[in-house]
């Protein structure tokens, strides 16, 4: 845990992306793995379609958030289906 000396981290929330925290970190996993980065900002992926999970590598970006389609039927589609192009 960091001392109460140092000056606090500053996390980023995004609506539709990944948590930005400033660096160096260390992520606990909820099995217990304690993955690090030494970077000056690193992206914390939230929407776990992550292949760099934890960190973010831009996999949100492939599909639109459901909210934002007008034509949504609700129903998430499966990862081998393709969405539609507008």
């Amino acid at each position: 845990m960091a001392g109460r000396n140092e000056t606090p981290r500053r996390v980023v929330v995004n609506r539709e992306g990944p948590i930005l925290v400033e660096g160096p970190v260390e992520v606990v996993g909820d099995d217990g793995t304690t993955t690090r980065s030494d970077r000056f900002v690193v992206a914390i992926c939230t929407c776990r379609r992550s292949r760099a999970y934890p960190w973010c590598d831009t996999s949100h970006r492939r599909r639109k958030p459901a909210e934002s389609r007008p034509d949504d039927d609700g129903r998430q589609p499966e990862e081998s289906e393709e969405e539609p192009r507008p």
